[in-house]
């Protein structure tokens, strides 16, 4: 008499194993760390420029369509801001209309108006006056907004 022997063959261990493997790819593919990290710091870009437009435009309003700053005017090329080495237009919008000056969540980074580096660029066209902000250091998505 033959004894039955139990357990799984060779080939039922290997087709498991492949669909494991194949559903773990998707699965990985599906929530890429890298990507939903990259999506969040572009989000937190978008929103540092528009408030950064949005204080710009609060200034002028409340100048009468004047843009008024110890800085100058705003600059015609795009320029950086900071503190340093670029349009330093902090003590123009901390405290009155900013808590703080937003700055890059990777290249940028805030002490006070004294050390500070957004990593956003500001430039305003010298034709028609509309002021753009952009985040030139965004990953996935290009992030320039037009006022």
């Amino acid at each position: 008499m033959m004894k039955s022997q139990r357990g799984f063959t060779l080939i039922e261990v290997l087709l498991v194993i492949g669909l494991i493997a194949i559903l773990a790819a998707i699965v990985i593919i599906a929530i890429n760390p890298a990507h939903q990290f990259a999506q969040a710091r572009d989000a937190q870009r978008s929103s540092d420029v528009n408030a950064i437009l949005n204080a710009v435009h609060q200034n002028m309003i409340d100048n009468k369509g004047n843009w008024t700053c110890a800085a100058g005017d705003l600059p015609t090329t795009s320029k950086k801001m900071a503190s340093s080495g670029g349009y330093d237009i902090c003590s123009c919008l901390v405290p009155t209309y900013l808590a703080a000056m937003p700055v890059d969540p990777v290249t940028g980074s805030w002490t006070d108006c004294s050390n500070y580096d957004t990593g956003y660029y500001i430039v305003q066209n010298a034709t028609t006056g509309r002021v753009t902000v952009s985040a030139p250091s965004a990953e996935l998505i290009t992030i320039s907004v037009t006022r």
